[in-house]
Order: C-alpha cells, then sequence, then structure tokens
C-alpha cells in the first residue's frame, strides 16, 4: 500500500473524547490535531513527516489483518471436513422426512380417522348410557317415593301400624329433595286415594305421627310404661323430629331428677326432732345422690339415645337434665346455706382480730400484763366458769372444721360429676388418652356459677382463717421438750428431735388443709387460693412467731457483760432453731408426698385412697399447674426458713460457742513451747517423769486439752441440736478455728520454732483438726491451708529446693495450693536455721 492507493475520502471522523484531546498550545500548529488513530492521523496531516507517520502504522496495522487471515485461511480445511459429513446426513434425514410424510399421507390417514369416528361413537354412547342410568335412578327413586307415600298413607290408616308409617317416612327421607319436589314425581306419585303432592302427603304425616308420638309418649311417661316410651323414643328420629324426642326424653328423665332431688329433702323432713339436716354430711349425700342419679341415666339411656339418634346425640339429652340439676342442686345448696348459717360465719372470721398473733408483733413490756395469756388457762378462774365457747372469742373451731370438710366433700362430689360429663360430651373424634376439658354445659350452668360462690368463696375465706387460727393456736399451747440440759451427766427424758409442740401442730394442719380437704375438691381455684393461703400464713405468721421468740425471748445473750448466757436461754434457742429445720423436713416430706404417684407410696392402704394429682386433676394442664404450686410452696417456705436459720445459728456461734473457744484455745496451748529442741524437750519428759507423767503426757497434751475442751463445748450441744443444724454450726466454728490457727502458725514466722518444734505443731495442729473433723471429713479441708503451711515448713531442702525449681504454678508436683508463692517463701521462714 502506497501513499496513492490512499483515499481519505473513505476514513470516517472519530469525536474526540477527554482521553483522547490534547491541550491546546498556540505555539505549536499542530498541538490540537488528535493522536493515536493513524486514519485520523492522515486525515489531519500538514507535514510529509506526520503523513509517513501515519502511513507506518497503517502498514503494520495491514500486516496484522493479513496475519489473521492467514490463520484463518489454515484452518478453514479442518472445519470443512466435519460440515461435508454434515451436508451428507442431512440429505439422508431429508430423505427419511420425505419417505415418513409419504407413509403418514398414504397409509395412517385413514386408521387415524377411523379411530377418531369410534372414539367419538364411545363417548356418544357412555353419555347416552350415563342418561339411561340416571333416568333409572330418578324412575326408580320416583317408584320408591311411590312406594312410601303410599305405605304411609295405609299403615296409617285402620292397620294404625306406627312403626312401618315411621319406617316409610325414613325411607322417603332417602330420597333426593329435588326429585321429591319434581315435576316427575308430581305427576307419577299422585293417585286417586293420594291427590297431594309426594312432600305435601309427607309433611303431613310427620306433623300428624310427631303429634301422635309426643301424646303416646306423655302417656307412656305418666303411667310408668318404660316399654312404651322406649318404642316411641325410638320413631321420632325416623320421621325427622329427633330434636322433639330428645327434647321430650328429656324432660322424661328429669322427672325421675326431681323425684329424686324431693325424696331427698323429704327424708330429712320427717326426721325426728328435724335434726337430720344438721347432722354430719347430710347435704353432700343429697348433691351426691343426684349428681349419682343423673350418672345413671347417662349412662344407661347413652347407648339407646346413640343407637337410635347418633353419636354425640346424647348431650342434648345432657344439656336437658344439666337444667333440672341447676334448678334441683341449687335448692339444696341454698337449704344447705341457710342451714349452715355460712354468711354469719363469714362475717365472724372476717372480723375475728387474732389478739395473740397481733400482741406478738409488740414488744414485751407492750404486750400487757404478763403478756398474752394462755388459752384455757387454769391461772384465770379455773373450774369450769373459765370454759368460753372453744374459746375463739365467739368462732367455734370445730364447726368450721365440720364445715370445711363439708364442702370439701360436695366440691368433691361435683368433680366427680364434672369429669363424668366432659368423659360422654367429649368430641368422639378426640384421641384417647387427650386431656379433658370442661363442657360449656357446666360452664354456663346456673349449679357452676352458685357453687362457685356459695362453695368456693366461703371456703377460702374459711380455710385462711382456719389455718391462720390454727396456728394461733398451735403458739398459745405451744410446749417445748421438757429435761433438756446441757450437762452431759443428766439424762434427756424427751426423744429427739427437740423442738417446740407448734410445728407438729401446725405441720398436721398444712398436711390435713392441703391433702384430705384441698387436694380432694378436684378444683383447680381451691387448690390455688389454698396454697396461697398456706405460703402467706407459713412465711408471715409461723415463721414471725419463731422469729420473733428467737429475737425477744430466747435470745441466748448474757445478763452480765463478759458471762455466758443462761442455759435455759440457750436451750430455748436451739429448740426454735430446731424447730425450723424439722418445719422444712415435714414441709418437704408433705409436698413429696403429694407428687409422689400411688405406686410409690409404702403404705398399701394409703395408696388405695390417695390419687395421683393427675387423676384428681383430669383437665387440661390442672396437674402440671398445682405441681409447680406445690413444689413453689416448698421453695418459698425453705427460703425463708433457711435465711432465719442462719441467722439462729450464726447468733448461736457468736454468743455461745465462739466466746467458750477462746479459754478452750488459751488452755491448749497454756504450756505449748515450739522454741524448744529435742534435746530440751527429752529434759522436759524426764521432769515430768518425776511427777508420774509419761511421754505422750507431754507430748500429746496440746491435742488433749483441745479435746477435752472442744468436748465439753461442743458434744452437749450437739445432742440437742438436729444433724444438719448442728453441721451447719460445726462448719461456722471450723471456719473461725481454720484462721484463728493459720493465724497461730504465722505468728511463728520469722524463725521462732526450732526444727524439732515445728514438727511438734504440725503433729499438734493435725491432731486438733482430727478433733474438729471427727465424723464430718469435709470439715478437714477448711484447714487446707495450715495444713500446707506447716508441711512447707517441715521440708527438707532437698524437697524444698525441688519444689522451687518445679516454679509456683499453683499445682505443683501434682498437688492443688492454696498457699500463693510468697506465702510458701514465708512459711520456710518459720523455722530456724
Amino acid at each position: 500500500m502506497t501513499s496513492q492507493d490512499f483515499d481519505s475520502s473513505n476514513i470516517k471522523p472519530i469525536k474526540p473524547t477527554a482521553t483522547t484531546t490534547a491541550p491546546t498550545d498556540s505555539r505549536s500548529p499542530s498541538s490540537s490535531k488528535p493522536k493515536g488513530d493513524p486514519t485520523s492521523a492522515l486525515r489531519h496531516a500538514t507535514t510529509p513527516a506526520e503523513i509517513r507517520t501515519a502511513l507506518a502504522a497503517l502498514h503494520a496495522r495491514e500486516s496484522a489483518l493479513a496475519t489473521r487471515l492467514t490463520t484463518l485461511m489454515s484452518s478453514h480445511q479442518d472445519v470443512s471436513r466435519p460440515l461435508a459429513r454434515l451436508d451428507n446426513l442431512r440429505a439422508g434425514l431429508g430423505a427419511q422426512v420425505i419417505a415418513a410424510r409419504g407413509i403418514s399421507n398414504g397409509m395412517l390417514s385413514g386408521a387415524a380417522e377411523t379411530a377418531a369416528r369410534l372414539s367419538g361413537r364411545v363417548r356418544a354412547l357412555d353419555l347416552e348410557k350415563r342418561r339411561v342410568e340416571e333416568t333409572l335412578s330418578v324412575v326408580e327413586q320416583v317408584a320408591e317415593l311411590k312406594a312410601c307415600v303410599a305405605g304411609v298413607v295405609g299403615s296409617m290408616g285402620a292397620p294404625q301400624d306406627w312403626e312401618a308409617a315411621a319406617g316409610y317416612i325414613a325411607r322417603a327421607a332417602r330420597v333426593p329433595d329435588d326429585i321429591v319436589r319434581g315435576g316427575f314425581a308430581a305427576a307419577v306419585v299422585p293417585t286417586v286415594e293420594v291427590p297431594d303432592p309426594p312432600w305435601v302427603t309427607l309433611e303431613s304425616a310427620r306433623e300428624s305421627l310427631c303429634s301422635l308420638f309426643l301424646r303416646e309418649f306423655k302417656k307412656a311417661a305418666a303411667e310408668g310404661d318404660e316399654a312404651r316410651v322406649t318404642r316411641f323414643f325410638k320413631l321420632f328420629p325416623l320421621i325427622g323430629r329427633g330434636d322433639v324426642g330428645l327434647d321430650v326424653y328429656g324432660q322424661h328423665v328429669c322427672q325421675g331428677v326431681a323425684g329424686e332431688a324431693r325424696a331427698v329433702l323429704k327424708e330429712s323432713a320427717v326426721t325426728v326432732g328435724g335434726q337430720g339436716r344438721k347432722d354430719g354430711l347430710f347435704y353432700a349425700n343429697a348433691l351426691a345422690r343426684l349428681f349419682d342419679h343423673i350418672a345413671r341415666i347417662v349412662e344407661s339411656h347413652s347407648s339407646l339415645v346413640e343407637r337410635h339418634y347418633g353419636t354425640g346425640k346424647m348431650v342434648k339429652v345432657i344439656e336437658r337434665l344439666q337444667m333440672e340439676a341447676d334448678v334441683q342442686g341449687g335448692i339444696i345448696l341454698d337449704s344447705w346455706s341457710d342451714e349452715r348459717t355460712v354468711d354469719r360465719r363469714l362475717t365472724d372470721v372476717r372480723s375475728y382480730p387474732f389478739s395473740f398473733l397481733v400482741q406478738s408483733f409488740l414488744p414485751q413490756q407492750n404486750r400487757g400484763f404478763g403478756g398474752t395469756p394462755r388459752v384455757n388457762s387454769p391461772a384465770v378462774g379455773g373450774g369450769t366458769t373459765n370454759t368460753r365457747n372453744s374459746e375463739d372469742e365467739g368462732v367455734n373451731m370445730k364447726e368450721v372444721a365440720a364445715l370445711l370438710g363439708e364442702i370439701s366433700v360436695i366440691l368433691g362430689r361435683w368433680s366427680l360429676y364434672s369429669r363424668f360429663l366432659a368423659g360422654k360430651c367429649k368430641d368422639p373424634d378426640s384421641p384417647d388418652g387427650a386431656p379433658l376439658s370442661m363442657p360449656d354445659v357446666l360452664v354456663k350452668s346456673n349449679l357452676s356459677r352458685k357453687i362457685s360462690a356459695k362453695l368456693v368463696g366461703p371456703y377460702n375465706e374459711l380455710t385462711l382463717f382456719y389455718f391462720r387460727r390454727s396456728v394461733e393456736k398451735a403458739f398459745q399451747l405451744d410446749e417445748s421438750p421438757s429435761g433438756l440440759s446441757l450437762n452431759m451427766n443428766k439424762p434427756i427424758e424427751s426423744n429427739p428431735p427437740f423442738i417446740v409442740s407448734a410445728v407438729d401442730d401446725v405441720m398436721y394442719i398444712v398436711s390435713t388443709v392441703i391433702l384430705r380437704q384441698s387436694i380432694s375438691t378436684s378444683q383447680r381455684v381451691v387448690i390455688d387460693s389454698v396454697i396461697s393461703t398456706v405460703s402467706s400464713v407459713l412465711g408471715a405468721d409461723f415463721v414471725g412467731m419463731i422469729q420473733r421468740k428467737m429475737r425477744y425471748e430466747s435470745f441466748p445473750k448474757a445478763a452480765v457483760q463478759g458471762n455466758l448466757p443462761p442455759e435455759d436461754k440457750i436451750i430455748s434457742f436451739i429448740v426454735l432453731i430446731n424447730s425450723l429445720d424439722v418445719a422444712n423436713d415435714y414441709l418437704a416430706r408433705i409436698v413429696s408426698n403429694l407428687l409422689a404417684s400411688p405406686e410409690h407410696h409404702t403404705n398399701g392402704a394409703a395408696s388405695s385412697h390417695a390419687p395421683s394429682l393427675k387423676d384428681s386433676f383430669p383437665f387440661r394442664n390442672d396437674a402440671a399447674e398445682v405441681t409447680t404450686r406445690l413444689r413453689n410452696l416448698n421453695t418459698s417456705f425453705t427460703s425463708k426458713t433457711s435465711e432465719l436459720l442462719n441467722e439462729g445459728i450464726k447468733a448461736l456461734f457468736n454468743q455461745v460457742v465462739k466466746p467458750r473457744l477462746r479459754p478452750v484455745l488459751t488452755d491448749t496451748f497454756r504450756d505449748a513451747d515450739y522454741t524448744l529442741t529435742e534435746e530440751e524437750l527429752a529434759e522436759l519428759v524426764e521432769l515430768a517423769a518425776q511427777n508420774d507423767q509419761t511421754e505422750d503426757d507431754v507430748l500429746e497434751q496440746v491435742p488433749r486439752r483441745f479435746e477435752q475442751g472442744w468436748d465439753l463445748l461442743m458434744k452437749p450441744i450437739a445432742r440437742l441440736m438436729t444433724p444438719r443444724t448442728f453441721t451447719t454450726l460445726l462448719d461456722m466454728t471450723a471456719d473461725y478455728l481454720s484462721r484463728v490457727l493459720e493465724k497461730r502458725v504465722w505468728s511463728y514466722a520469722g524463725g521462732r520454732t526450732s526444727p524439732y518444734g515445728a514438727i511438734r505443731m504440725e503433729r499438734d495442729f493435725s491432731g486438733i483438726i482430727g478433733t474438729i473433723s471427727r465424723g464430718n471429713y469435709a470439715v478437714r479441708e477448711m484447714f487446707g491451708r495450715t495444713a500446707q503451711i506447716l508441711m512447707v515448713a517441715n521440708m527438707e531442702d532437698e524437697e524444698w529446693e525441688e519444689l522451687a525449681g518445679e516454679g509456683g504454678d499453683g499445682s505443683d508436683g501434682g498437688m492443688q495450693w492454696l498457699l500463693t508463692e510468697d506465702e510458701r517463701r514465708r512459711a520456710r521462714s518459720i523455722v530456724r536455721t
């Protein structure tokens, strides 16, 4: 390519961009021309040099393009062979396509047309067959309808065969309504004898038969002919009047319920002296008989109703029965409430002052002359003139207890009745073992609301009064165990644990209130209220009374500074500590027995009368909620008593044990001299031998003196305290002694003991620790630091050097060190070198 072959007219100009546009320079005539594109540079060239540069660039581009074209041409031979093969295959496939089209057009088109024609004929035949079948079905149903109409009219005529008539109506009911009311039936079914349309005839027959059955049913019920009652009751669903049959049947069975209730109340009216209603559990038994009568009716009639009326239809009868139960049960409850004067008793218990509990909050000097008197005390008047109405300021506790027992029995009967009806009203599709739910027939019943108002509410109020008054009375009659002494030479007449009598009384009431009454009601709302009541009364009144006794009446404080507290105060304080500990144990066992399943009871007789919580509370998650509340009751009470227990044991240690430990330690180390060498100690042994003392008497005098003083101090206390409280006191004492002994060991730092004295010290301290931890090896762990100090002090130099070479990571030589590295070095300074 030459300059003559170049045609600038074929080159399109390129728009300058920000990256290709050079800055303008007025001093260079070509500074404003674009650069980079050879064609553009050639177009704007103005000098021979620029033209040659542009031509060189064009030549370079031409060479590149020629190289690429050569490469493509050389590869064309490799591609042409597969392309030729593809052309051959395409030619063969084209021939096959032409042949296939020929076969399709010449051979298969006729078969396809024949198949389509046959398929259409088959569909037409199927349609015709279906229409014929539908027509036959209509004809058969109309014929059945005509036969039923004729049968109904014939049976209701001279034969008066009511079962046959009802059966024909039931058969006619199976004919679709659109056919019954269709024009074909209206034209075919009517006859000269029965000119009306079939639906008119059938409806008229239903109404007539329904009225007849009602009349005959009521007549048979009035005459007490149960066979005829059952005969006509079975006919109502056949004529499509099942609701009427269930309603009239419910009225019939309700007559028996009303009669049973009237009979029960009539029995009380003829009781001699009119006292029958006041004796025992008359009203509870009356309601139980009412519920039992209804349950027998439901149980005996369920199969009959469901067989003839369908599954679940017994609920309709139960609703009618419950309406009667609302009336009759309400009458019994109203009579019970009036007879037992429940409202007056509630007024009395609400106004009860609880004088003893209230005055116990006051300081001792403000409680009046002589404090709050004990009830029925012979000191006031004596004889029979001091007798009061149950000594309860107008509230007879025996009558309250009897009333609570009666209410609990009634609620228990109501729970059994509710559980029975819940099972009968349960959805038939619900799986076996599914939790029961309270049926609406009971939730919305008047008797349920009346039971809540007249039984549940008063029961909760009376329970609160009864339990709180029982706690008050238990402390009024409280007695401490007699014959207790800190003198080991005096035998103890009472049996452990040594507690106040109020603990046994109160915990018996707790067990009775919760187990025998509240849980036996199987009422979740009752048990929730009772558990809350027990928790609050135990926490406020029971624990509060013991706390005030510990603080104001029995606190072991010395009358004169520096002396020991009086023995009677110490004993009384220990008894109160024991009482809290035993109360914890009692309540834990009560709750554990309540939560245990019947098969876990050791007493077979108790097992048969102690259903599990799941059996007592079968509705929804009631059993789980009650279980949680019982455990929370135990946890709450334990937390309150544990706090007071720890304070009491700490006070016992500070006021009794700690002051008496100081002289014991002083006497223990009175003659201990750990600066003596082995030779000097041998001389002391020789001198002691002259005074009839053996070597052991000299070498073992420190642990023996401590053991003697320790036993004199701790054994009398251990004899009176419960094992758990004494263990806590022992831990507290051991913790104090561990610090005292460690301080005494450190006092010898700085080379104040001889090597043999350090060995004696380790042996003496080991004996002291053994005495303290006797019977409770875990106490030795509290003296770990002291033992390690003495161990390090008595190490040989080689052992110490080996230990120091291992470092101080806290676990040298497989031992878990309680001492820091600095403390170990300090321990080495105890023995003088």
